[in-house]
């Protein structure tokens, strides 16, 4: 029986356009999970060791993280992202079913559709709103919630977009349903 992973690829490639390269990310709780190829099942499967659970509890003592907190989360994550880098290389449309990822899209004013694609840059805008409340300015002028689940999912697909040279992740809602588990 395929895992889940392979069931949330197979359902993202039936919707891509053909012949594309695909990168499925799911941003797991203990680890990322990375599936890539261009036909039904994934060419390639590789599994890095920084999920968001493992963010908050290595590096976020507080709520909103420090920044020096995040500086040392990127560091670990940056190391770890690098290992995809020649899988990414190959496969250039980023893709993900993640709940949270959803989350980020709709707090970065994407619309609440079935497909959506969340720019870089909205992701980086909102990482500069995590950067500004971890440097202690009012929730109310800030428009990341105070979340640190989100805060870490948030870290680690910025490094994974900025690293491997995303400019957006689309996201699916209807392959979510057969998509990996919110935890690893």
């Amino acid at each position: 029986m395929r895992d889940a992973l392979h069931l949330s690829y197979a359902a993202v490639r039936a919707r891509a356009p053909a012949a594309t390269g695909i990168v499925l990310l799911h941003i797991g709780e203990e680890g990322v999970s990375v599936a890539a190829g261009t036909g039904n099942e994934p060419s390639q499967v590789l599994t890095l060791n920084m999920g968001w659970s493992r963010i908050v509890t290595d590096f976020f003592q507080h709520n909103p993280p420090a920044p020096i907190e995040i500086e040392e989360a990127i560091m670990v994550v940056e190391d770890e992202v690098t290992r995809a880098r020649e899988l990414a290389a190959r496969h250039p449309s980023l893709y993900s079913t993640d709940e949270v990822i959803h989350d980020i899209a709709s707090t970065a004013g994407c619309p609440h559709e079935p497909t959506i694609l969340l720019t870089m840059e909205q992701v980086e805008w909102l990482f500069d709103q995590l950067a500004a409340r971890s440097e202690g300015r009012l929730s109310s002028q800030v428009q990341v919630p105070d979340d640190p689940r989100f805060a870490a999912t948030l870290l680690i697909l910025r490094e994974f977009m900025h690293h491997l040279r995303f400019d957006s992740v689309t996201l699916m809602r209807e392959a979510a349903a057969t998509g990996p588990a919110h935890s690893m």
